[in-house]
């Protein structure tokens, strides 16, 4: 079946219930993770946050080896990500661990056997560039307890940018796992994405000829489409895309260009992105009016299938309907609402954004039309949902948080309401 249509969200649902992998290399060995370490209850005593940053040793699985280290001694890991190593073309890896000292000299000991070098710092100065994990307890005036670190201005996104899977980590079933040409492309853009600063234009793309190419097929078959079944509300900024975006089948629209246009017509900006962004971070970016938008596209052996979100989801899905100020206050609703929530409360909340904004259906003239993005963005499913009117259902926020989000095939439901407002004032 057709993934095309799949979004950041989606898949950190769906995989929400399993326990991650960090791999490195080809065939190197896994760790298991958490999928949501990042917002945790406050260290028991004795137990202290630290952050360990070490280079790896030049070899195959020297990540997973490495990371080996902190599960076998039980260490609680809060958070990790990969960084540029100054002034090299290398990367290191940053862990944030909770523990007692004995444990972490254990921890330090065991892991100087499987790094090239390692350091060692306490607990992360709020306005240090690297991504605070304490709560913001510094005011004086209001007790912020456990709550999650969460960005306050739009500039603090530069810090919430913890991607679950990065751009280049490819699955063996991907299909561009075994094209060196496809990963050293989708390097170049995941380097975009990690460099890339608040307030900066975002960088153009030269799209190669077989990039283009494979926009064009998707472009044509879902043009065709959305006549018939896409909501008014997306319908009535397509031809603006057209003449101000250069919406065309021959060519990849520029994230700048739609950035420009979406800023004027709803406030909303685009900000390029790496890979799987955690939840969290994508919806606080719905907060501010910020779109997490990829640029790099599938793979062209099968242009109809992608296990993953790419730019023809998000620019042929997404943009349409956030240059909509109706649609564009949903989004960023629900966005707010996820700011220091607890983890339980932005799964829900992601749940809702799912089976809305990416799956999404209202009545307009008698016929359910679709508003959501993953539909729009995949011909195969966007047939299916339309002609299944059995698993068609009202949209109930306490009872559709509960539905179960998948990825891989066709969705259990699908819901409406009879229209997009009526979705926002449910969800209010």
């Amino acid at each position: 079946m057709s993934a095309s249509g799949k979004s950041l969200i989606g898949l950190w649902l769906y995989r929400k219930g399993e326990q991650w992998t960090l791999k490195e290399g080809v065939g190197g060995p896994r760790m298991k993770s958490h999928p949501t370490p990042l917002m945790l209850s406050r260290p028991a005593d004795g137990v202290h946050r630290n952050s360990v940053v070490f280079s790896l040793n030049n070899q195959v699985g020297g990540l997973a080896k490495a990371l080996h280290v902190f599960e076998d001694l039980g260490v609680n890991v809060v958070h990790i990500e990969s960084r540029p190593k100054a002034g090299t073309e290398e990367y290191e890896i940053l862990v944030d661990v909770e523990c007692d000292d004995r444990r972490m000299e254990q921890l330090i000991s065991m892991l100087r056997r499987e790094v090239a070098s390692i350091n060692l710092t306490r607990p992360l100065n709020p306005d240090s560039d690297l991504p605070p994990q304490t709560p913001l307890s510094m005011s004086a005036s209001f007790d912020f307890g456990d709550m999650p670190w969460f960005p306050r201005k739009i500039s603090d996104l530069d810090r919430a940018q913890r991607v679950l899977m990065y751009g280049t980590e490819l699955d063996a079933d991907h299909p561009g796992f075994k094209d060196p040409v496809y990963r050293k492309r989708r390097q170049e853009f995941a380097n975009i994405a990690n460099s890339y600063k608040y307030g900066e234009p975002i960088p153009r793309i030269q799209y190669t000829a077989e990039e283009i190419k494979t926009w064009g097929v998707i472009f044509r078959e879902l043009s065709t489409l959305y006549a018939k079944h896409a909501c008014e509300e997306f319908l009535e900024n397509w031809p603006q895309l057209v003449k101000y975006c250069a919406y065309r089948e021959d060519n990849i629209p520029q994230l700048q260009d739609i950035n420009v246009y979406l800023k004027r017509k709803t406030g909303f900006q685009i900000r390029p992105v790496a890979g799987y962004l955690s939840p969290r971070d994508f919806l606080s970016g719905l907060a501010f009016r910020v779109f997490h938008c990829t640029q790099y596209i599938r793979h062209s052996s099968d242009p109809f299938y992608t296990p993953e979100p790419d730019c023809c989801h998000e620019l042929l899905g997404h943009m349409p309907l956030l240059a909509n100020a109706s649609f564009a206050q949903f989004s960023q609703e629900l966005g707010l609402a996820t700011l220091g929530a607890s983890d339980d409360d932005v799964s829900r909340i992601a749940t809702l954004y799912f089976f809305t904004v990416e799956f999404g259906l209202c009545r307009q003239n008698g016929d359910f039309k679709v508003y959501g993005a993953g539909l729009l963005s995949s011909i195969a499913e966007l047939k299916h949902a339309l002609t299944t009117p059995e698993k068609i259902l009202p949209f109930e926020p306490e009872i559709t948080c509960r539905e179960e989000c998948i990825i891989t095939s066709y969705q259990n439901h699908y819901f409406f309401t009879d229209t997009i407002e009526e979705a926002k004032e449910k969800m209010r």
